[in-house]
């Protein structure tokens, strides 16, 4: 049950606004930040003395931390979002993950390190959320598809610019500083939106606002929270284990001069992909007038191109890193993800759920790489592959059920707010 908040918001009808520029480039360096450890988790490693297999155990501590700060962020941002406002949220991310990028330029220790990636991850659980939630409050419903894919395509093209920066710079320490400058600069975009107008109209009113227990509390709302988070799942699995750790796969796969794969140049390409799968998803999207056709349309082509990729034995190294840009394609359907959670909940939790949504499903990346562990240590004594194919399938199979227990919100118009009904216990 909902209840319809007592004044119609005026959305401006023009799609490239402030609030979708602002987002779009505070998602675009947040993903730099994101991304840019993975690129240069390796070097970064041997230079503060990490050697042999430690690296890659050092680097699963690391991104787990990452993670572990993401979960946490995502809490706190999400009840700021809609007790504070969007924009507070927006900007307060962006402070803490630039800093957090200078910090990470300057450890001389993997204890250092993984501080700041936690502090970085708290800073950039925060952004995401809370940019989908001003941009689809600030748009029509027939066009908030567009402002999204905006955001996204925008976005994640920030992993493309952090290889290209460390290739220019060839200085992991230099890539983190560059990257805390950009966030500082994009805070003086501060001054050019305004708070979304439904958000201000909740504030008038006496609905309980960014209380995250309530998705706990109610049976219905706990169902679609929970079946939203899933239906993400499958890309961080591809991103986080299949193409951060994309060496260790190319040797496996005994391609042609495995010795040359670099993770760095395998986020590049897959988040190249990406962005076309971003902007051909919202496309899709707007023209379908359905965002649960296009989702199943394409966590079923993810699933198709994880079996290819890891049965693509003896291959060349180039066409190792075409495969990453077909995955990164087959799984360009993250911010219709973020988009879908945001319409299914009202004014006073939406930047709750929005901002909390893809932060835990970043943050079961530790849980997703001890589950991999699992398979590849005890189960397939050390096959990365067949323990990677089995997690791979078993996640695509849980977000395929989800989505299809999820309503479809084309149509949804977003000012509401939710009331408490059917207690969970």
């Amino acid at each position: 049950m909902t209840n319809t908040l007592s004044s119609e918001t005026e959305k401006p009808v023009r799609i490239l606004n402030a609030a979708v520029i602002v987002a779009a480039l505070g998602y675009f360096v947040d993903i730099y930040d994101l991304l840019l450890f993975g690129i240069v988790r390796t070097d970064s490693l041997k230079d503060l003395g990490i050697t042999g297999d430690a690296i890659r155990n050092q680097g699963e501590f690391l991104i787990s931390m990452q993670m572990f700060g993401m979960l946490f962020g995502g809490i706190l941002w999400g009840i700021l979002g809609d007790k504070k406002g969007r924009i507070s949220v927006l900007f307060g991310s962006i402070l803490i993950y630039s800093v957090a990028n200078i910090a990470n330029g300057m450890v001389t220790t993997v204890d250092g390190y993984a501080f700041w990636r936690l502090i970085a991850g708290i800073g950039l659980a925060g952004e995401l959320g809370a940019g989908i939630t001003l941009v689809t409050e600030s748009l029509p419903k027939e066009k908030r598809g567009y402002g999204t894919m905006i955001v996204a395509s925008v976005g994640v093209s920030g992993a493309v610019v952090a290889y290209l920066v460390y290739q220019v710079f060839q200085d992991w320490r230099l890539c983190y500083y560059a990257g805390g400058v950009l966030g500082l600069l994009l805070l003086f975009l501060r001054i050019s939106i305004s708070e979304s107008g439904m958000f201000k109209k909740v504030q008038e009113s006496e609905e309980k606002k960014g209380d995250f227990l309530s998705l706990f509390t109610n049976k219905k709302r706990f169902s679609k929270y929970i079946q939203c988070i899933l239906i993400g799942i499958p890309l961080w699995f591809l991103v986080g284990v299949l193409i951060t750790f994309s060496p260790e796969f190319a040797k496996a796969l005994d391609v042609q001069g495995f010795e040359t794969i670099a993770a760095g140049k395998a986020i590049a390409w897959c988040y190249g992909g990406l962005v076309f799968g971003d902007i051909a998803s919202g496309l899709l999207s707007q023209w379908l007038k359905s965002r649960k056709k296009v989702m199943y349309l394409f966590l079923t082509f993810n699933l198709i191109m994880v079996f290819m990729f890891l049965n693509a034995f003896g291959i060349s190294a180039s066409t190792f890193y075409i495969l990453c840009f077909i995955m990164g394609f087959s799984v360009g359907y993250w911010v219709l993800f973020v988009t879908i959670a945001a319409e299914q909940f009202g004014t006073n939790i939406r930047a709750t759920v929005t901002t909390t949504v893809p932060n835990f499903v970043r943050g079961s990346l530790p849980l997703i790489i001890i589950i991999y562990g699992f398979f590849r240590d005890t189960i397939f004594d050390g096959d990365i592959l067949k323990s990677a194919m089995i997690v791979g399938t078993l996640l695509s199979i849980i977000s395929i059920l989800a989505l299809w227990k999820l309503k479809e919100t084309f149509h949804t118009d977003l000012n509401y707010s939710e009331n408490e009904t059917q207690p969970l216990l």
